[in-house]
């Protein structure tokens, strides 16, 4: 049987780790990452619309889009400040520094008509913008509505007579 002898300098077989340990800064990061994953999409816009669901893939994105909404009510909203359908095209070319390639989101209500969501985009493309595109929200990330509560049987009632 071999067994190793204590040192007699005091020091042991152990010594001290000079290695960093790196898991416990994964962790934090990876938690930093879901919460700003979660929390981004929150932060887009604040005007609240019912986007329609589809099953199209997100398009990739390289800058800061603008965003163009349109309520239940046919209101129309650049960021979050409400404007008028001939204010659009201005508003848009004064925040973009009129740049046309800047990216611009239009979202509309899903019970809105189509044909003032195309008056609209029709209008920022008339106005010399070349990247409009319509949002919606993704099929499977809406919540399912919970199941009806069953109907309880009432006792029949006994016939007076």
């Amino acid at each position: 049987m071999a067994f190793a002898m204590p040192n007699r300098s005091g020091r042991g077989r152990y010594r001290p780790l000079a290695e960093i340990n790196v898991t416990p800064l994964v962790d934090v990061m990876l938690v930093l990452l879901i919460i700003f994953m979660v929390t981004a999409p929150l932060m887009t816009s604040g005007v609240p619309v019912d986007l329609p669901k589809t099953n199209a893939a997100p398009l990739n994105q390289d800058s800061e889009p603008l965003t163009v909404s349109i309520n239940a009510a046919g209101k129309i909203f650049l960021q979050e400040e409400e404007v008028q359908i001939g204010d659009v095209v201005g508003r848009l070319q004064a925040v973009a520094k009129n740049n046309p390639e800047r990216r611009i989101f239009v979202r509309g209500d899903k019970d809105l008509a189509y044909g003032r969501i195309m008056e609209v985009m029709g209008t920022i493309t008339q106005g010399g913008f070349s990247k409009v595109a319509l949002l919606a929200e993704q099929a499977g990330n809406t919540p399912k509505p919970p199941p009806a509560p069953a109907a309880k049987p009432t006792p029949a009632r006994p016939k007076a007579g």
